[in-house]
């Protein structure tokens, strides 16, 4: 129980200080459990050629005991019998499961029934939330009055509140309906919570411990925690009774959310309350300990379930067998083991196999030699399972060599087949080495064995990646004729070839075949469909995609509409993102029925969102392929590292809180971290150089690249290039996305002409310049600061021959620069060379068109229209052409004809976009015409137009220019309050406005806004405020200006 104490430390605000009070009883309680072994592994590294060169009489050791391992796995007396990959073990333990209970009659399931609805018996209190039948059986039914309830409170219409709606209903709000309310509400958890506190008024109405049972759900699933409080205080100021049920979903939804501290007082106070712990409790207790790497604490709990005689299933036994490994904890592991043979009767041999598997999944490789050395010693028969898990665990440990010696002992024992050669071809791919990954897939062709599904998909997916398309399409088509069965990963792992060659229609034949298969496509399948398509900007696709899950019943998460978003923010599709928008709306709202609301009649009510916009048409960036992101990191650990270095300034304080955490580092966390630290850049690129002194911690390419992109931002060149000089010497791969990175850091500051160098010096160095290569460098040379045309002229051309299609982004960027150096020639040439990369004729003259009129060259636009106007034939690229030339013709004064545009665009049917409203609005603000701009801004809302934070900036910087500085506040607080948030763009704007009439204190104001938001401050903007300041006599004031551009700068900078 000495960790039980420890752990207290952990808790630092007021509610854990209470939890060290609670806690006192739960330590004594507990302290007579039986004695824990003291004894401890060393820290589990990752074993590479160069940790073992750092310790020769290690290194020497292991050698010896490994090649002890090989003699008894090769010695003539092994017994093969007919287990084969582990299929006994799991088919023995799940038969001693169900039949544990039979046997021990005395160790009880549960203390107060809480399996009696199945609430949390499979993904915690989810279930809890299910839309299940609504019959009531054996009793009134009451589906129509749930019915209509859960459709008012779903539809949250605008114009008749919630509550008015429902105290129009003629129906009996009790308990029961209410329940079943709540649970089909459960993805909407704020009208859930508005329902739930309006039906707790009506009169003779009371919520019972199954509708707060169904809220703290709700709450629990949203990760409202505050809310869950509050509904905890709710029930005892009301005498509502907390069942086992009530604290099952606390512990679980706190356990969850790795808030153990939190977890640890519920299970006290539900102690207290008198309410006894059932297995239910202890499981998810365990659960959450044992995910947040508490196995000292996990194993107390685990032996006051023995103690009390509660049953103990095999997933939670294999469970804390795998925690108790992490930790090196031994004793705890053969505890465990003993428990599973003795209680569940499991056959001794599967489980020493899950010993073994759960030392070699914690990378506990010599731990598991001597267990293999100990089995042998007892005379216990080696499974042919053992072979396979210790392959794995080698691999996985980066011993490759070593695993293929005992692949070469299973050859002779025949117990080699196609998942064993799987296992060394995926330890060859995690190491980049897809050469030899290759050579062994054809070896083991050869030799008879036939690939599983997993290995072709695999090597499909790596060799996307490298950019390799023809290969991976060869190693699809073979896995079909070899009759091997594609599952939905290799077929979406295929489609997502295609589509990074823009071959989209082959990949929805590709994906259209998993119905023909019986495979039913996944949110997931389409996740990864949809990620690609937006990488080559196919916007109509994404729709396609969309509409298809849709009509599949299939739910949208968040995290794909917030993908979707993003990219069309980039591209500036913003009547598509409207429409991405509405789609969420509704999918949040009717998330089980793909129901729409009643109440809208337009013809948008289906929403099946046809493409309005532009056909983004082959704008592919990249060759090589980006296997989709995958969260493997804990967002607790994500958060509580974030934490730390932005806590101080000092790095030594910082260091001391990092080895006290308590947090096992992977590349993949790294990564994040160094994402979520723009504005703490030093302490983030010092914590980045110690843990790369860590034992059993090597920096990957992606840590690193990750590293020199966040120096670069922060303008630390110096030591940008030092971690790139790092990377090469510790053996890193410099890949093409390493140089481009570098490229991109020195164009966006303007030093252009070493970005030109370092694009040589990749050429030199043998690596071939990728999409994005090219892309960030021409975007850089086509920059007012650093510009260089005629070098982005020949990079350009240079993309093109070498095969790459520019996106619209980078178009956009070129022909603008073009335009506005008078190079109207090499303009019209590139927009013309755009249709023979397959750019559709519209989308290359309206790109041009835009640039023509962003320069100011209205006459020449308006004359590209005229000569192309035929060609167009009303496509609906002309309301964004119109919408560029109404902004031309505003900036130039020509009013009249501005608005002749838009009346020309109303008569064809077309709605004007926000850009052109905006336009007007700017204009009008521009000629102190409040009213008409006004007038503007409320005519676009009507329309359902939504304004953008562009609208809302041209609003303040109009309000400013007439003096009205109070109305600039009130749209700026209303931007902060209701969204759009405001941009870099909108501070400086507004900094500039108040510097200009004499009120720079109030931009200092902004200053330390935009830095508390995450938004850094130029140079300019620094030095507006500093002379402001001084003109008004406060050089006070102006003085902490520098001293916060010097704290900031000091916060981004590697600084020694």
């Amino acid at each position: 129980m000495r960790n039980l104490i420890k752990f207290g430390c952990l808790c630092s605000n007021s509610s854990d200080r209470l939890f060290h009070f609670h806690l006192s009883k739960f330590q004594i309680c507990l302290l007579s459990s039986l004695p824990r072994s003291s004894f401890k592994l060393s820290q589990p590294k990752k074993t590479t050629q160069d940790t073992q060169s750092k310790n020769p009489a290690e290194t020497s050791t292991f050698s010896l005991l490994f090649n002890e391992i090989k003699e008894i796995l090769g010695a003539d007396s092994f017994t093969a019998d007919g287990t084969q990959s582990g299929i006994s073990i799991s088919k023995d333990i799940h038969e001693r499961d169900a039949e544990v209970k039979e046997e021990h009659p005395h160790r009880t399931e549960g203390v107060c029934g809480n399996a009696e609805d199945g609430i949390l018996q499979e993904k915690d209190y989810v279930l809890a939330l299910e839309d299940t039948q609504l019959g009531n059986l054996g009793g009134n039914d009451v589906s129509p009055e749930v019915h209509k309830i859960t459709q008012i409170v779903r539809a949250e219409n605008g114009l008749v509140s919630m509550e008015e709606q429902l105290e129009k209903l003629s129906v009996w709000f009790d308990s029961e309906v209410v329940e079943k309310v709540l649970k089909r509400c459960f993805k909407v958890p704020h009208l859930s919570l508005r329902f739930f506190n309006w039906v707790k008024l009506r009169d003779g109405f009371r919520h019972t411990t199954k509708t707060y049972n169904t809220m703290l759900s709700i709450a629990g699933e949203a990760r409202e925690f505050q809310l869950v409080e509050k509904l905890v205080e709710e029930m005892e100021k009301n005498s509502c009774e907390k069942d086992i049920k009530t604290w099952t979903i606390i512990i679980s939804l706190y356990g969850n959310a790795k808030l153990i501290s939190k977890a640890l007082l519920a299970f006290e106070n539900m102690r207290k309350c008198g309410c006894e712990p059932d297995a239910q409790v202890y499981k998810k207790m365990i659960r959450a300990l044992c995910s947040a790497g508490k196995a000292d604490i996990a194993i107390e709990f685990y032996k006051e379930m023995n103690q009390k005689g509660v049953v103990v299933d095999v997933g939670l036994y294999k469970m804390l067998m795998d925690c108790m490994a992490r930790s090196g904890d031994t004793a705890a592991v053969r505890t465990v083991a003993d428990d599973m043979m003795r209680v569940c009767q499991i056959p001794e041999h599967n489980v020493y196999g899950c010993v073994l598997k759960s030392l070699c999944i914690s990378g506990r490789i010599r731990e598991a030699l001597e267990w293999i050395r100990e089995l042998k010693s007892k005379d216990v028969t080696l499974d042919p399972e053992y072979f396979e898990t210790l392959v794995k665990g080698l691999c996985r440990a980066d011993r490759i060599a070593d695993a293929l010696e005992i692949v070469n002992i299973m050859k002779r024992r025949h117990l080699v087949d196609g998942k064993v050669y799987g296992i060394i071809i995926n330890g060859y791919l995690k190491r980049n080495n897809v050469s030899k990954a290759l050579d062994l897939f054809q070896c083991m062709k050869e030799s008879g064995h036939m690939p599983m599904t997993s290995t072709y998909t695999e090597l499909m997916q790596r060799l996307f990646r490298l950019g390799e398309y023809e290969k991976g399409c060869v190693i699809y088509n073979e896995m079909l004729e070899r009759g091997v069965k594609p599952d939905t990963v290799a077929i979406t792992a295929m489609v997502a070839g295609h589509v990074s060659q823009n071959r989209v229609s082959e990949a929805w034949k590709v994906f259209k075949s998993m119905e023909d298969r019986g495979i039913k496509p996944t949110w997931k399948s389409y996740s990864v469909f949809i990620k690609e398509l937006c990488k080559v900007s196919r916007t109509d696709e994404i729709f396609k995609a969309l509409n298809e899950m849709q009509a599949s019943k299939i739910d949208i998460r968040d995290e794909i509409f917030d993908g979707i978003l993003s990219y069309m923010e980039k591209k500036g599709e913003l009547d598509s993102i409207e429409k991405v928008k509405r789609m969420q709306t509704i999918c949040k709202l009717y998330p089980q029925e793909g129901e729409l609301p009643s109440t809208d009649a337009s013809g948008e009510q289906k929403l099946k969102l046809e493409l309005n916009s532009i056909q983004s048409e082959a704008v592919r960036i990249d060759c090589h392929l980006m296997e989709p992101p995958t969260k493997n990191h804990d967002e607790q650990d994500l958060h509580e590292v974030c934490r730390i270095l932005s806590s101080s300034t000092d790095w030594c304080l910082i260091q001391e809180a990092l080895e006290n955490c308590n947090i096992q580092f992977t590349p993949d966390l790294v990564v994040e971290i160094l994402r979520n630290c723009n504005m703490h850049g030093s302490a983030a690129l010092h914590f980045f150089s110690w843990l790369g002194k860590q034992s059993g911690y090597s920096h990957t390419t992606e840590t690193y690249n990750t590293a020199i992109k966040l120096a670069g931002r922060g303008k630390d060149f110096k030591h940008m290039r030092h971690l790139f000089y790092e990377m090469r010497r510790g053996g890193c791969s410099i890949t093409s996305d390493t140089w481009t990175i570098m490229i991109m850091q020195y164009g966006r500051t303007g030093l252009t002409e070493i970005a030109l160098n370092i694009f040589g010096e990749m050429k030199v160095d043998g690596c071939k310049p990728n999409g994005s290569s090219y892309k960030y460098l021409i975007i850089s040379l086509c920059r007012r600061k650093g510009r260089k045309v005629d070098e982005a002229i020949k990079i350009f051309e240079e993309m093109l021959h070498e095969g790459y299609i520019p996106d619209k982004e980078l178009v956009e960027n070129y022909l603008g620069c073009l335009c506005e150096v008078g190079r109207l020639l090499d303009a019209r040439r590139c927009a013309d060379s755009l249709r023979r990369v397959g750019f559709a004729i519209p989308l290359s003259h309206s790109l041009y068109v835009r640039a023509l009129c962003q320069a100011g060259r209205v006459e020449e636009a308006q004359a590209l229209v005229d000569e192309v106007g035929a060609e167009a034939e009303g496509s609906i690229l002309d309301k964004y052409t119109y919408g560029s030339l109404v902004h031309g013709l505003l900036q130039k004064g020509r009013m009249e004809e501005a608005l002749a545009k838009v009346d020309s665009l109303k008569q064809a049917g077309i709605s004007p976009t926000v850009h052109v409203y905006t336009s007007l609005m700017a204009h009008f603000m521009k000629g102190n015409q409040i009213e008409r701009a006004l007038e503007i801004f409320q005519k676009m809302q009507q329309e359902g137009c939504q304004p953008t934070v562009v609208t809302y900036t041209e609003l303040v910087r109009g309000y400013m220019n007439m003096g009205k500085v109070a109305e600039a506040w009130n749209i700026f607080h209303r931007m902060k309050l209701k969204g759009p948030l405001p941009d870099f763009k909108s501070y400086s704007v507004f900094i500039t406005s108040l510097c200009k009439i004499g009120r720079s204190e109030e931009a200092l104001q902004l200053i330390s806004e935009m830095i508390d938001s995450g938004i850094v401050p130029s140079t300019v903007n620094f030095r507006e405020v500093f002379y402001g300041l001084n003109r008004e006599g406060k050089q006070d004031l102006a003085r902490t200006v520098l001293e916060q551009k010097s704290a900031l700068r000091s916060k981004r900078k590697f600084l020694t």
